[in-house]
């Protein structure tokens, strides 16, 4: 007996759903233990609003067995004497153009996190002259929850996604992803805390940027006392496509 036309079809289709699914494995990029990489760059006055805060004292110390996943986390710390300062640090990866995903996936530790105003995790790319900043922030302060930066306006918008004070002493892992649209836009997808994931749903616009870069940040506040305090962080990664 003869097939029809659409059960003949239906196995063309599927192997083609499958060979586009293993591309797009294929073209997927991770790049592991970027916490243990040299080269990371660190600022506080860039930390600030309009780039311009207060100088405070800060330190990155890589290579820590204790605590740590892996044995090697890194060591990020914030001092003096400033209520809410900041301190930035960041990582460049080079450029990578033809990259709209990104999956930023990282693990942190704290032994007083209500030291802390907020921490933020960001991934930015340059690229055909526009800065996708796809900053996220989680507020620790007032009611906890989670920023996201509109770089076209330059400031926060503050979301219904909670952000819990981490537990302390206590690995905490946060997932982000993000889109570049093929409109040019700064898309924020979603963040996964702990395992529970929430949907941003947000989209902006760029703003002008030059070369061609992509690099991962994490920044630290400092609280209206301004209190001394640290973070450890490890496992992170960052998968793009």
């Amino acid at each position: 007996m003869s097939q029809s036309p659409a059960r003949r079809l239906f196995p063309i289709l599927f192997l083609i759903v499958l060979a586009t699914i293993a591309t797009s494995a294929l073209a997927q990029t991770t790049i592991s233990n970027i916490d243990q990489m040299t080269g990371w760059e660190s600022c506080s006055t860039c930390a600030g609003y309009g780039g311009a805060g207060p100088t405070t004292s800060h330190s990155m110390t890589q290579n820590q067995s204790s605590p740590s996943i892996d044995g090697k986390s890194v060591k990020f710390s914030i001092a003096g004497s400033t209520p809410y300062a900041n301190a930035l640090w960041w990582k460049q990866l080079g450029g990578k153009d033809t990259a709209h995903n990104f999956v930023f996936d990282m693990q942190y530790y704290m032994k007083n996190p209500t030291a802390a105003q907020a921490l933020e995790f960001d991934v930015n790319q340059t690229v055909g002259g526009k800065w996708f900043i796809f900053g996220t922030e989680c507020v620790l302060k007032g009611t906890p929850h989670w920023d996201v930066y509109d770089p076209y306006n330059r400031h926060w918008v503050a979301t219904s996604i909670p952000c819990k004070v981490p537990k302390a002493y206590s690995w905490n892992h946060v997932v982000l992803e993000f889109h570049r649209t093929s409109t040019g836009k700064n898309q924020f997808l979603s963040v996964t805390i702990n395992g529970v994931k929430s949907y941003f749903n947000r989209t902006y616009s760029p703003k002008a940027g030059n070369s061609s870069t992509l690099n991962v940040a994490f920044q630290m506040d400092m609280n209206k006392t301004a209190t001394d305090y640290s973070t450890w962080v490890d496992k992170v990664s960052l998968k793009y496509w």
